[in-house]
């Protein structure tokens, strides 16, 4: 389901469940939390590569999941991803192909170069799934967007292209489909190339003062998120999702 390995100073992590367009499972949280921390504590790895196959990246969280796991008040299966992502002191690439919903885009904004293909779709289906976005993206998305295209994004909820997603500020570069995994494998390799204090150095320079106020925003969108998940609205619109119907907010 998540599976690594390391190869040439470069640990690469790969979302493996094409079966359910690698759908990010509550077990699967650990298991890339994991993987990801021991890439970055592991003297061997100077730089990570986060990918799953060039037609799929992930298709977010299982909605199954969301439907059926219970979970504690101000919780989210996706904390050992959230505690972990943000804080690696080394970068990290990702190569991105086909769907990115969901946190499968809100975790992009954590890595520091992002590759698309021309086929990525990116989605940020939060509202009208009922809830609210998280992972820090309230906070991240308007940095790197402006808000007015961070709005649209957020508020409307629709699947976007990966030309928008790069003038949005979420991705490096759009590549050929093709050349995609070798492209993002080519960055990886050029950092692992590098002077690896200085990048480590460099990465914390450029992230450490939105180290605070990042934690804040997702710690107050993972309380909200996990209110939400009860409220009439999600449970009309996961329903409808599980369904293959239409939502109907007109009661509410």
């Amino acid at each position: 389901m998540i599976r690594s390995e390391t190869k040439d100073r470069v640990a690469r992590v790969r979302f493996d469940r094409i079966e359910k367009k690698n759908a990010i499972t509550v077990e699967m949280y650990p298991m890339l939390g994991n993987a990801l921390a021991a890439a970055d504590a592991d003297p061997q790895v100077r730089a990570v590569l986060l990918h799953g196959t060039a037609e799929c990246f992930t298709a977010g969280n299982d909605v199954h999941d969301f439907v059926n796991v219970p979970r504690q008040p101000g919780t989210s299966p996706a904390q050992a991803l959230f505690k972990v992502l943000p804080h690696m002191k080394k970068p990290v690439v990702a190569a991105v192909g086909g769907p990115a919903v969901g946190i499968g885009t809100t975790l992009l904004l954590h890595c520091d170069l992002v590759y698309a293909a021309p086929n990525a779709r990116f989605q940020l289906p939060f509202v009208p799934l009922g809830i609210v976005p998280e992972f820090g993206s309230t906070l991240l998305l308007p940095l790197l967007a402006g808000y007015q295209r961070a709005a649209e994004l957020l508020l409307l909820g629709q699947p976007f292209t990966a030309q928008k997603a790069y003038e949005a500020g979420i991705v490096t570069a759009v590549v050929p489909q093709e050349g995609l995994l070798a492209e993002a494998e080519k960055a990886a390799m050029a950092l692992a190339a590098l002077p690896p204090e200085s990048v480590r150095l460099t990465k914390r320079l450029l992230k450490s003062r939105y180290t605070e106020p990042l934690a804040a925003a997702i710690d107050e969108e993972t309380r909200i998120f996990t209110e939400r998940l009860s409220s009439p609205e999600a449970k009309e619109a996961m329903s409808a999702f599980l369904e293959k119907r239409k939502p109907d907010f007109s009661r509410f």
